[in-house]
């Protein structure tokens, strides 16, 4: 399989090389230069498949030749080592449940899969990857993890100071080896803004191989289809129309769901749901892309002013306007609607949700309004403890911190302060 680049400006490659390179030579995201659906026969028998058996089946047209598929079945075993259950609220809504990994994030998944398909290609290397990554919260965390210990490869995670939470801050801090933070002086989109301009800086990319972990990366962006589908394969014979409420940041989520309907995937439709960043919302409501600086938000993963995915998503429908609408629902909530809905789920259903679960259930509620025949999948991409101040003060309970929070709450913080690009090169440059 080959990639492209979206900016159409740069040369055609191989997933081993978008893989390394993470953003292609003209700044564009690299896309898959075709999407082959798998066969009806899949989709008939998914409930006699496996986790691991459909995620094979999903990725392998996207990485072969260049990872043999024993080597896949095996990177996708290791990948998909926990569960993805879901939690029935009622007719309308569920939750999936994506936080049962290492980090408790839905990130793990991307994230381990790249490590170990990261890994694979950096066996026989001479030079070491230098994996960099801007994270708003959970990337830094799955990363950190995915990554920790990883031969020919070393992390370096640029995050917004002082606008993550205590223990996603702790997740990224707090494990040495091959992986160093990056506290930045300002807001995501700034920490983003420098990882994409030292891929183009030809001083750092002449020195050192640089790559990117956020969702721009297609080994971490594309094993998330891996969620709906296994999704549909537990709801698919009790409910007819599943509609899936997606969290929306950067947009990788919804993007990857796209792609597991491009491969049959019976889904008709996608709801983005928004904090107050909220450019795509804006965007199916005047067909203007009015890029504005993110705003922070109780939901921080989600703070993000300017997508990175949405061009992808724009190039599954072939930047068709009115198709994307016929795929695509888009609402955006503040910071008191997200605390009214977590007191609401909590109080009604017994369900303690995240603030970004609560965002992903207020645009299911929306959507059924108008389509009742709908049941809505709410993506719920974080443990609640990872963001224990704001779910404590809503629902007024204490939260069991599981084991894999207790792990890092006593460890000691350990990162590097920057504010410009020029401390990021420097500091590149003579680690």
């Amino acid at each position: 399989m080959n990639f492209f680049s979206l900016n159409k400006e740069a040369p055609d490659t191989t997933f081993k090389d978008a893989v390394i390179r993470g953003l292609a030579p003209d700044r564009g995201l690299y896309f898959p230069e075709k999407i082959t659906p798998l066969s009806e026969d899949f989709f008939k028998n998914i409930d006699n498949l496996s986790h691991a058996e459909i995620a094979f089946e999903a990725i392998k047209q996207f990485v072969s030749p260049e990872i043999p598929e024993d080597e896949l079945k095996t990177i996708v075993e290791e990948t998909l080592s926990f569960d993805f259950p879901i939690v029935e609220l009622n007719k309308n809504i569920s939750f999936l449940e994506l936080f049962h990994g290492p980090t408790m994030a839905f990130k793990d998944v991307g994230a381990r899969f790249m490590a170990r398909c990261l890994g694979h290609f950096s066996k026989d290397a001479k030079q070491d990857v230098t994996v960099l990554v801007a994270t708003s919260g959970d990337t830094g965390g799955a990363v950190a993890n995915g990554f920790l210990g990883v031969e020919g490869v070393k992390v370096v995670i640029l995050y917004p100071s002082g606008k993550v939470s205590d223990i996603q801050e702790k997740q990224l801090t707090t494990l040495k080896k091959n992986i160093t933070a990056l506290e930045v002086n300002g807001t995501f989109d700034d920490c983003q803004d420098m990882v994409k301009q030292a891929f183009l800086d030809a001083e750092l990319t002449d020195h050192m191989k640089l790559t990117s972990a956020n969702s721009i990366n297609v080994a971490r962006w594309l094993p998330q289809l891996f969620y709906f589908m296994f999704a549909y394969k537990q709801l698919h014979n009790k409910y007819d129309n599943l509609v899936f409420s997606i969290p929306s940041g950067n947009f990788g989520n919804v993007c990857a769901g796209m792609m597991a309907q491009q491969l049959g995937l019976p889904i008709t439709h996608y709801i983005a749901s928004n904090n107050e960043n909220n450019v795509v919302t804006r965007y199916l409501e005047s067909e203007h892309y009015d890029v504005k600086p993110s705003i922070q938000t109780i939901s921080n993963a989600m703070d993000v002013g300017n997508p990175s995915n949405f061009v992808r998503i724009q190039e599954i429908y072939k930047n068709d306007f009115s198709l994307l609408k016929e795929n695509l629902s888009s609402y955006s909530f503040t910071d008191e609607e997200t605390k009214v809905a977590m007191k609401e789920i909590y109080n009604d259903y017994s369900y303690v949700a995240d603030p970004h679960g609560a965002v992903g259930y207020l645009g299911a509620k929306n959507y059924v309004e108008s389509h009742p025949e709908a049941h809505c999948v709410c993506l719920e991409t974080a443990h609640p403890t990872k963001f224990l101040d704001v779910v404590g003060e809503v629902i007024k309970e204490n939260i069991e911190l599981p084991a894999q929070i207790l792990a890092v709450m006593d460890k000691k913080k350990k990162s590097i302060k920057i504010s410009t690009y020029n401390d990021l090169k420097t500091y590149l440059l003579n680690r």
